[in-house]
């Protein structure tokens, strides 16, 4: 730890020569003084529909106040667009692919284990000395719960968190905690506010009264998603924690929309990511607050860097990179993401971006964008809508794709001109080189990190939805379950 910072912290916590011990089972004989607590603010299905990413009928202005005493990160890539395989990546810093977590909600109750070297995150903390949490019973007077989600797809440690409880982290520092917010995941709950008129519609959905009542509805639940968020950052002022706590806020996986969740276009996999620095303390390398950052990250990077911030060694299995401090690595060239099995619905789909390109390789373009799915047609009103006005023959060309009777085996969009990725350019001779070049990057990744979706679930199991039923409970800390969401 950089002398300065050492020093700020010591001040902050009053220590004074023999007040080295900070948390429970830290002692300065055997452990070296971490600098911080982690505080992780995860939104469900939140892709970056804020106002300091630019947009509109949305109210956030703690996140957004957030965003300019830290940094507002805008390339930040899940590896999977739905929860449990994304969940399952971030938490151990691998992806899912490699570590057989891939297909939704899956290996529940059946014994599946992490391999060798591969552990959750705050089993790698607790070794170093801090006390987990993951935080469901808020203080008095403030009036909801965190949702307590981990929704991992292998069996979990006996004892993934120390606690549920927000009361114990100020006499447990240092700390890994993080708060998992049920908004914006559908149903949509929030009090209306949006106007249903002004918010803005992507060209691959109908210009239509249900979306647009959608779209405002999913822009309220991320502004009540934003008003929990100040009433944590609220508490953590309150119990003088703010001043040692890195807040690092950010979306299990994109947006809850028909092209989004589930799907590995840009608003199924891109997410919000902002970071807060302490003020006391002197942030690492490569961290200006009041910046935006646009370089290409992925999830599984905060779980190594993380780690390195808190003074830990970085497990040399992660395939996360370090993004910050002194021992952050080169910028990312590319992301990948993959899409699997969700609910009794199989895909396979992998894709990689650059700065500029995303490609997509579909290994299962037999089957329509809109196959069959319970979920979906649930919840999911413009999945509907979109069947329904192909049928009436009203839908445009961009729109009609989402309706085509099989998928291309191949995309290839250019994000700098089509940002809603509508002109698929995979067939075009002047983009040949550009697609070679993704094509080999992605066999690349998916060869190295022995991507373990090569071989389907047997059918039995996937159309049971991964075994023992999407429902299950998954292990929390003590005082409790929570139940998994879809």
């Amino acid at each position: 730890m950089p002398t300065q910072t050492r020093r700020d912290f010591l001040r902050l916590c009053g220590a004074g020569a023999g007040a080295l011990a900070l948390g429970q089972g830290l002692r300065a004989a055997e452990t070296p003084l971490r600098p911080l607590n982690f505080l992780w603010l995860i939104g469900d299905d939140a892709g970056p529909a804020l106002g300091c990413y630019g947009t509109k009928e949305v109210w956030s202005p703690h996140l957004d106040q957030l965003a300019a005493e830290g940094v507002r990160y805008t390339h930040f890539y899940t590896t999977a667009p739905v929860c449990s395989p994304s969940r399952s990546a971030f938490m151990t810093g691998m992806y899912q692919t490699t570590i057989g977590a891939h297909n939704h909600r899956s290996h529940r109750g059946d014994g599946f284990r992490l391999p060798d070297g591969v552990r959750v995150l705050t089993e790698w903390f607790r070794d170093a000395g801090y006390y987990t949490a993951n935080i469901t019973t808020m203080p008095e007077g403030v009036a909801w719960r965190g949702t307590g989600k981990t929704d991992w797809n292998f069996e979990p440690p006996a004892k993934p968190f120390d606690t549920n409880q927000w009361s114990d982290l100020k006499a447990h520092q240092p700390f890994f905690a993080q708060i998992n917010y049920i908004e914006p995941h559908r149903t949509f709950k929030a009090p209306k506010r949006a106007d249903p008129a002004k918010v803005d519609i992507p060209p691959y959905y109908p210009d239509h009264p249900v979306t647009r009542a959608d779209m405002a509805a999913y822009l309220d639940s991320m502004t009540a998603l934003d008003g929990k968020v100040g009433e944590a950052l609220a508490q953590l002022e309150k119990d003088g924690l703010a001043d040692t706590t890195v807040i690092i806020f950010f979306g299990d996986n994109g947006e809850p929309h028909v092209r989004g969740k589930q799907f590995v276009y840009e608003e199924g996999l891109i997410v919000p990511l902002i970071i807060r620095w302490p003020k006391g303390l002197t942030p690492p390398a490569g961290f200006k607050p009041g910046t935006v950052d646009e370089r290409l990250l992925m999830a599984i990077d905060l779980a190594p860097t993380m780690l390195d911030l808190a003074g830990a060694k970085v497990p040399e299995k992660m395939e996360g990179r370090v993004f910050l401090g002194a021992r952050a690595g080169p910028p990312r060239q590319y992301t990948f993401g993959a899409r699997d099995r969700c609910d009794e619905t199989v895909f396979r789909l992998r894709t990689v971006r650059d700065n500029r390109y995303r490609h997509i390789r579909n290994f299962t373009p037999d089957r329509p964008f809109l196959q069959k799915n319970d979920y979906k047609e649930r919840q999911y009103p413009v999945w509907n809508l979109l069947k329904e006005l192909h049928d009436q023959g009203k839908l445009t060309p961009a729109q009609e794709v989402l309706c085509a009777p099989t998928m291309p085996e191949e995309e290839l969009y250019d994000l700098q001109e089509d940002p809603h990725e509508i002109r698929n350019l995979a067939k075009l001779p002047e983009h040949e080189a550009t697609l070679k070049r993704l094509r080999a990057a992605l066999e690349k990744w998916i060869e190295e990190t022995n991507d373990q979706g090569k071989t389907l679930e047997p059918p039995d199991v996937a159309a049971n939805k991964g075994g023992t039923g999407r429902d299950a409970p998954v292990k929390q800390g003590k005082k409790g379950k929570a139940k998994n969401n879809e």
